[in-house]
């Protein structure tokens, strides 16, 4: 039970207890061998501090908590940074891809919420984001939906980090960027008549 209660948010004596996780998705698979059947489990954990890192790692095993702690190392040794705006939403909107998996990140206003669905959802819960708007399209594999929205927030980039790789201030990006849409619109026209 001691590890039953590690997988739901308790913590034994060898783990920090700043990182939380979540069981996405456990998978029973059997080989048929000349004696009857073995069952193996495969599981998809999502691990995150909450405050701008997340990872996920799958584990496999023949069973079940072992599958979950194996997933959950994977996970810790594999988490991203993630730069929040106001520690509660996106910079802007993203769009990540993995296989036959997409999806569409969008920033949020405050009160918003999480308005995803299934292993997204555990993602951003993980991530620590409060307010996003989120679309799965194509397909509904845990494992690509996962992987997808990894790549979409691997994409993401704060003012500060655009501004370091331009060599300006952060202010400088920031004021550029509400007032570049009405002089690029008559160059755009211009190409249109060529």
């Amino acid at each position: 039970m001691a590890k039953d209660n590690n997988r739901r948010g308790g913590r034994g004596n060898d783990e920090t207890p700043e990182f939380a996780d979540r069981l996405v998705a456990i998978n029973r698979v059997s080989k048929t061998v000349k004696g009857g059947k073995r069952f193996g489990f495969a599981a998809l954990v999502v691990v995150g501090d909450q405050k701008g890192h997340v990872g996920f790692g799958k584990g496999k095993a023949k069973e079940v908590p072992e599958a979950i702690r194996k997933a959950t190392e994977q996970a810790r040794r594999r988490m991203i940074r993630v730069p929040l705006r106001e520690g509660r939403t996106l910079h802007h909107d993203i769009r990540g891809r993995h296989g036959a998996g997409k999806v569409v990140l969008r920033t949020a206003p405050q009160g918003t919420g999480i308005i995803a669905g299934g292993p997204m959802r555990a993602v951003f819960e993980m991530l620590g984001v409060q307010d996003v708007v989120a679309k799965s399209i194509g397909s509904q594999n845990p494992y690509n939906m996962i992987r997808a929205t990894m790549d979409g927030l691997v994409k993401e980039a704060s003012p500060r980090l655009v501004a370091r790789r331009r060599g300006k201030k952060v202010s400088d990006i920031l004021q550029k960027s509400g007032g570049t849409a009405p002089a690029e619109a008559p160059v755009a026209d211009t190409r249109a008549e060529d």
